[in-house]
């Protein structure tokens, strides 16, 4: 089987002012099916660049980008608006939820992209509150629900779709140790049960231990490539839950 992320020699620069920044400088890489990958870099190394040119935000100034065989630089707005709406989840370190509207109206939001209509809308919602250990939030506010509960509902926003990658940039960042371990241990989860290809930007060294892979940018360019062993029988540091986990933070 083909990769499902498939990159080769991709750049991007930008032009501010007189000034020319090049934000990825040549990057090739293949990403597998149902992968769980971790980018890392200090700030301004490419990583989040990346993230958006492979989350179909952004084009590429130069190079390919194969996802799933799809030549995504040749796609024009309409056709990345439908990719990132099938294909991608997105999961952001401050939620962006929008905060007059119901756990159960902002997981629903993608739905409204859609080009048909989707009449088990509200079931489908709740379904996915129940995967991050939301059931009864559905009618909550943002305002009303923890740090952790929000980064839940913004997770099972990305999931209403059913896709196939799940893009979390930074999906700790705002949270506590504690929490930061539940989501995480929610995220793996899909990994594990469901197969969906998870990558995540974090600067977090425990978070990207839980990965199977960790990429590392430095000025553009991949610098490392490293594969994660993970103990075997029984002793996987890696504890994965599908339900709240010493309550709903």
């Amino acid at each position: 089987m083909p990769p499902l992320i498939a990159v080769r020699n991709l750049t991007k620069t930008y032009w501010l002012g007189e000034v020319t920044v090049t934000a990825l400088a040549g990057v090739t890489v293949d990403i597998e099916h149902g992968s769980y990958l971790a980018i890392m870099g200090p700030s301004g190394s490419g990583k989040s660049t990346f993230m958006n040119l492979i989350g179909c935000l952004d084009r590429p100034t130069s190079g390919q980008y194969l996802l799933d065989g799809i030549p995504v630089e040749s796609l024009d707005r309409d056709q990345l608006a439908e990719i990132r709406n099938q294909k991608i989840g997105f999961v952001f370190q401050n939620f962006n939820l929008l905060p007059r509207m119901s756990a159960l109206e902002n997981v629903k939001l993608p739905l409204l992209y859609k080009d048909t209509d989707t009449p088990d809308a509200d079931e489908l919602a709740q379904h996915a509150l129940s995967l991050v250990g939301l059931a009864g939030r559905e009618r909550s506010l943002p305002t009303q629900l923890s740090g952790g509960q929000q980064q839940r509902v913004a997770i099972a926003r990305a999931l209403i779709n059913k896709p196939e990658i799940l893009l979390a940039d930074e999906p700790t960042g705002a949270l506590d140790s504690r929490t930061s371990a539940d989501i995480m241990d929610i995220v793996e989860e899909l990994n594990r049960t469901q197969g969906i290809t998870i990558i995540v930007v974090t600067h977090s060294d425990e978070v990207a231990a839980r990965a199977d892979r960790i990429i590392g940018f430095r000025d553009g360019l991949i610098v490392s490539d490293t594969p994660v062993n993970h103990p075997k029988g029984g002793g996987d540091a890696r504890v994965a839950v599908l339900a709240p986990v010493g309550g709903t933070r």
